[in-house]
């Protein structure tokens, strides 16, 4: 792999799309067996294709993140291609403690595991979106949706920095180790605060640096994409979720990750830089950690006009995808109106 550095937002960006796209195609051209798909499932073996998380195909996780997330059981029913596009770092379904009829949005939907595990758990009378800027990821993401026969899911194409849907329209975000590949992540907490109703919950996965990333980590490309030099501070997720008007924030490690195993990891290790920043780490006494991090919407705050107004679901040229008909339940609440064109909510 040969090691490039991080340099604009547009650039971190389009690094991402492009990682999360052949891992998309993967999934899709080999067609694989449900069998495939143990890996994540109480295994130590590399939970997703050697070309989304540096895996080697012979079954050795060289990534040290994504396997083991899902038990057995909660997967059972849901389509192969679902499980293995999962590129997460833990299981928010399992923590965010879902309840019949609320509706939920996971930014960063990839393959659709999450959103699938979550209609199943708000049932009929919920609701589960899910929003990913890759193609490759929503045309999977639909296909599985399809193949389960699950109609209270959606799926939505967008930006987690820009999220095309309407203020307090939302009971619980998750997300599983999406945020930290965002190269604007205090937007992405406000645009989360914005969509949340008053008493909303935040409840996501991410990988988060105890202590100081070394330089050398923090401006490698490779590893941006694979969840590591993205990756924010506890103590800066506390604060930008706080500044975004969250309050009860919390951060419960559920995965610890040693240095040592990464900077000799195919995905993480491939040049002095890198193996230098993790020997770094180490010595300082910092660690990276999966850990489920959440945060409440406090139940008198309003999200006012903060980027969308919920009138105006179309307003903007990033949001257009809200004006097919076929897409206006992921823009508009329940039982509004259309203008005569069909776009903006009112």
């Amino acid at each position: 792999m040969t090691e490039s550095t991080v340099q604009d937002q547009d650039q971190l960006r389009e690094a991402v799309r492009q990682r999360y796209a052949a891992a998309a195609s993967r999934v899709t051209q080999e067609h694989a067996l449900a069998e495939s798909a143990l890996p994540l499932l109480n295994s130590n073996s590399c939970c997703a294709t050697d070309a989304a998380c540096g895996c080697h195909t012979d079954g050795v996780n060289k990534s040290l993140i994504t396997s083991d997330l899902y038990a057995l059981g909660e997967v059972a029913d849901l389509p192969s291609a679902a499980v293995l596009a999962s590129l997460g770092c833990g299981n928010p379904t399992a923590l965010a403690e879902l309840k019949g009829g609320e509706t939920v949005l996971d930014l960063g939907s990839g393959g659709g595991i999450d959103v699938l595990l979550s209609a199943k758990r708000v049932g009929r009378t919920g609701f589960a979106y899910g929003l990913d800027m890759t193609d490759e990821m929503l045309l999977l993401a639909e296909k599985n949706r399809q193949e389960r026969g699950v109609h209270n899911a959606r799926f939505v194409k967008g930006h987690i920095e820009q999220i095309p849907m309407p203020n307090d329209s939302v009971d619980v975000i998750i997300s599983n180790c999406v945020i930290n590949l965002s190269g604007d992540k205090p937007r992405v907490l406000r645009e989360a605060f914005r969509v949340l109703k008053p008493g909303g919950r935040f409840a996501v996965s991410d990988v988060v640096v105890q202590g100081e990333l070394p330089a050398e980590l923090r401006k490698n490309m490779e590893l941006w994409a694979g969840c590591i030099a993205g990756a924010l501070e506890e103590s800066t997720y506390r604060h930008l979720l706080a500044d975004a008007g969250f309050e009860a924030v919390g951060v419960e490690v559920t995965r610890v990750y040693d240095a040592q195993d990464l900077a000799a990891s195919e995905c993480c290790g491939d040049s002095l830089a890198t193996q230098s920043g993790f020997s770094e780490l180490a010595a300082s006494g910092g660690r990276l950690v999966s850990a489920f991090v959440r945060a409440t919407k406090p139940t008198t705050a309003a999200s006012g006009s903060i980027a969308v107004q919920a009138n105006a679901c179309c307003s903007t040229a990033e949001q257009s995808t809200c004006c097919e008909a076929s897409d206006k339940a992921a823009c508009c609440a329940s039982g509004s109106e259309t203008t005569s064109s069909g776009c903006g909510c009112r």
